[in-house]
């Protein structure tokens, strides 16, 4: 009887209190299309968005997102208020109301489409599945004609590189197109980024035998087109997919191994072994024609530009990044992907040429020809430091360049005494190898006080109080959700800097512009530095990648009151960076 008293009264209680409804059929859960009712409204500069609950439903923040999915695609900020708590994760209740100024949409047609998307739950503990909305907002016609002509504000910023190019590939002909992409291709031939390609097809030049111009030719002709088809490809899948193909290949595992490849190349160079196809094998191939034995050193060197385009070069810059935007905005893979493969033709022409003048003007074997490998030999071990510094501590990286330096002095008879009538050779051989020793020294110095780059070894010989204030200037952030807490709740300026330790420029940012005193001192003043890891490549990574629609490192974001005025794709000046964030506090 007690029992049954109790069962009585919770009924009673759920059933007064609304937590369930009772029909014919009992208990029923209040439907998803009842229980949320949203509505999107044009007024005056803004569009204004409302979602009405039912009692004792809410919704989660995290899942609340707005989206342009026309004329052009885009995450949308959302001004929302603050959120209630509940079992940790912030949620809204009863009517949520956010607002979303028409600057930050693509204003370029009459209308914008846009797609709502939330997920939500009820007290009672049972959650709707996802829901997605979609609606189309007619715009004034004011604002049709201010806007035709212009950039769509994600583009623009404040000087953006990348919306110029968004605009080029929307306006302009496939032959200009092609054309200027080439132009751009050429101009980041020698950015840090491809820059250490030129000394890896010298290589392999250099280390094959018997070679000749059109053989020269040749392999860079096939080193290059890999490398641009690889690029090619690599592009397409980022902005189609958001699939960074480069950023998977920056692990610790592909870049040991590739690192150890070169320590091979360069021990072959030195005359410890000799690479190539086994004798037997070599004979029959040589039987059949020259050109047949070449077919081996043909397919390494296109495997080399395939992995080198994946794996030396993936910083990301304002042409790249552009024509990727346009990709994931259009889904026009065709001219996205001629662009893409144009840009990379134009960044292998100084390889395509370098190469060839390798093989041209290559000694002829002997004691000159042994001399090249051992120098070769030299850059293939630096290329392997190199990579390895992606993945190793920035003193056992200076320890290795220093050993490297020192052990090229030694090679160099630094150290030992020259004969009474030397030739004028020898004198010059030996003060290249007392510079060299003495630079290695420096470095090996850093690798001990805390140098990060054997360009600035002494770096690290000031006081610790002086490192930690360069440690601070970057606040460091893990994930979307406390990006988006610092930006609804900063009093000044944000910046973000979207980095890696994989990549190149990035690197080349920390050591001439963000070291720049006059740079730091403006963004402490001025702006709340953040600084967004993307090393590993995550599920946290991916999401704010995708979220500031990014396809890689290095890019820098500029933020106020929540909202991005302006971006920054690639390595900058100190001096044009620091005109860029005098512009954003005017």
């Amino acid at each position: 009887m007690r029992h049954s008293l109790i069962w009585i009264i919770l009924v009673t209680f759920l059933f007064g209190f609304g937590f369930v409804e009772v029909g014919k059929e009992g208990p029923q859960i209040t439907p998803v299309e009842e229980a949320y009712k949203p509505s999107l409204q044009l007024e005056g500069d803004r569009i204004r968005l409302r979602i009405e609950m039912a009692p004792k439903v809410y919704l989660y923040q995290k899942e609340l997102k707005l989206r342009q999915i026309a004329p052009s695609q885009r995450e949308l900020p959302l001004q929302l208020p603050p959120p209630q708590e509940l079992h940790g994760e912030p949620i809204y209740q009863g009517s949520l109301e956010a607002t979303i100024p028409l600057e930050a949409l693509d204003t370029s047609q009459p209308s914008v489409e846009l797609e709502l998307s939330y997920q939500g739950c009820n007290e009672i503990g049972v959650c709707y599945p996802p829901q997605r909305h979609r609606f189309t907002i007619a715009l004034p016609k004011e604002l049709e004609q201010a806007s035709q002509g212009q950039e769509p504000p994600q583009s623009q910023g404040l000087g953006s590189e990348e919306g110029e190019i968004v605009d080029l590939l929307k306006h302009r002909s496939i032959w200009a197109i092609l054309g200027t992409f080439y132009l751009l291709g050429l101009l980041l031939a020698f950015t840090p980024c491809i820059f250490p390609m030129i000394p890896i097809l010298s290589s392999l030049i250099v280390g094959s035998k018997g070679m000749t111009t059109k053989r020269a030719f040749l392999y860079s002709l096939v080193y290059v087109l890999a490398m641009a088809i690889t690029y090619t490809i690599a592009g397409l899948l980022a902005g189609l997919f958001g699939a960074n193909l480069q950023a998977a290949f920056q692990n610790p595992v592909v870049i040991t191994l590739f690192a150890l490849l070169f320590v091979a190349l360069a021990l072959s160079m030195f005359g410890f072994y000799e690479i190539g196809l086994p004798a037997s094998l070599q004979t029959k191939l040589a039987q059949k024609s020259d050109a047949a034995g070449s077919r081996g050193g043909i397919i390494g060197v296109a495997l080399m530009g395939l992995l080198s385009a994946l794996i030396v070069g993936p910083c990301v810059a304002p042409p790249l990044a552009g024509a990727l935007i346009y990709i994931g905005q259009t889904g026009d893979a065709l001219l996205g992907g001629s662009a893409l493969f144009a840009m990379s033709l134009g960044m292998g022409t100084p390889l395509l040429l370098i190469g060839t003048g390798a093989g041209k003007f290559m000694p002829k074997p002997g004691g000159w020809m042994e001399a090249i490998n051992r120098v070769f030999g030299v850059v293939m071990l630096g290329v392997a430091i190199w990579m390895l510094e992606r993945i190793l501590p920035p003193g056992v990286t200076m320890f290795l360049w220093g050993s490297l330096f020192i052990g090229s002095a030694v090679y160099l008879r630094a150290l030992e005494p020259l004969p009474q009538e030397a030739p004028w050779f020898a004198y010059f051989k030996k003060s290249v190898g007392i510079i060299l020793f003495l630079y290695g020294l420096f470095v090996l110095l850093g690798a001990f006080t805390g140098g990060l780059s054997p360009l600035d070894p002494l770096r690290g010989v000031g006081s610790a109080q002086e490192r930690s204030q360069e440690e601070r200037l970057f606040q460091p952030v893990n994930s979307l959700a406390k990006l988006e807490e610092i930006l609804s709740s900063a009093q000044k300026p944000v910046l973000l800097d979207v980095t890696a330790q994989w990549c190149t420029s990035c690197k080349e940012l920390d050591a001439l512009t963000f070291s720049n005193p006059r740079v730091r001192r403006f963004l402490q003043e001025h702006f709340i530095p953040l600084r967004f890891d993307v090393s590993d490549n995550s599920k946290e990574d991916k999401e704010l990648l995708r979220r500031f629609n990014l396809f890689g490192p290095p890019a820098i974001l500029i933020f106020v009151n929540g909202k991005e005025v302006d971006r920054i794709i690639g390595f900058i000046e100190a001096e044009e960076f620091l005109k860029r964030l005098e512009r954003v506090v005017r």
